[in-house]
């Protein structure tokens, strides 16, 4: 079943149902593509929501089709996570229209969504607009995107962009600590975001090795979390984590 159309609508019934939402990443310059199908049964049964598909470097369009021809197999959404205008596939149901708004470059901000705007059009895909905030650590997202990286405790700061994004008409706030980050972004700037941001949903990456670290963000209003990197180092931690989350329930 295909999800093209209707992917904003199943996360905000999720959401509205009281369930933490989680995102299973695959990069496809990192994953082995014979191991997709296998992984990503995995990762169904264990709970996922769907799949963001995208990475920072040497991702080729070829490989991100069949990618995201693998995992529409399991009937969940796959959503582009793009980093820049070549990661867009009209294989995939929606695209994370991101822009980064903590970037000293305005390629990243405005620009690349300018080249991409008409392409998506004519595509057909469904577009999630989404503030993308690189916290702490960033990785190699803050490098190559030119973020002014926003410390782990400034809470003010990640707030007031994130009041920003959402005045602006965003309806998704991505708050990124970056792919192998040595730690999550803080649960009290999640807490604070998702209780001053009306009508956003909050979405967190980075970081997140163990259950734990999954619940704390979860408890602190993640609408939305999302696992990578220990996707591809450890499934079987990954699959923990997943169940953890998918576990718990809001009132």
């Amino acid at each position: 079943m295909r999800m093209k159309g209707k992917v904003k609508n199943y996360i905000r019934e999720l959401v509205d149902e009281g369930k933490v939402i989680h995102l299973s990443l695959f990069d496809p310059d990192k994953v082995d593509e014979s191991q997709v199908y296998t992984i990503g049964k995995k990762l169904v049964e264990a709970g996922t929501d769907g799949f963001l598909i995208g990475g920072t470097l040497g991702v080729s369009q070829e490989k991100l089709d069949r990618i995201i021809s693998t995992l529409e197999e399991f009937g969940l959404p796959t959503i582009i996570f793009p980093s820049n205008v070549n990661l867009i596939s009209s294989k995939a149901d929606a695209i994370l229209f991101m822009s980064l708004l903590n970037s000293d470059d305005l390629y990243y901000v405005v620009g690349a969504q300018l080249v991409a705007a008409p392409i998506i059009k004519k595509l057909g895909l469904e577009v999630l607009p989404t503030a993308y905030l690189i916290i702490g650590h960033g990785g190699t997202a803050a490098h190559v995107g030119k973020a002014r990286v926003i410390p782990y405790d400034n809470v003010e700061l990640i707030l007031a962009y994130s009041l920003m994004a959402r005045y602006m008409g965003m309806e998704y706030i991505y708050l990124e600590a970056g792919s192998g980050a040595p730690k999550t972004v803080d649960p009290i700037a999640v807490k604070v975001v998702k209780n001053n941001v009306n009508g956003a949903i909050v979405i967190v990456g980075g970081g997140i090795r163990d259950e734990e670290s999954g619940k704390l963000l979860a408890n602190a209003g993640a609408d939305i979390i999302v696992t990578g990197n220990i996707i591809e180092q450890d499934s079987e931690k990954a699959l923990k984590i997943i169940k953890g989350i998918k576990s718990m329930r809001r009132s």
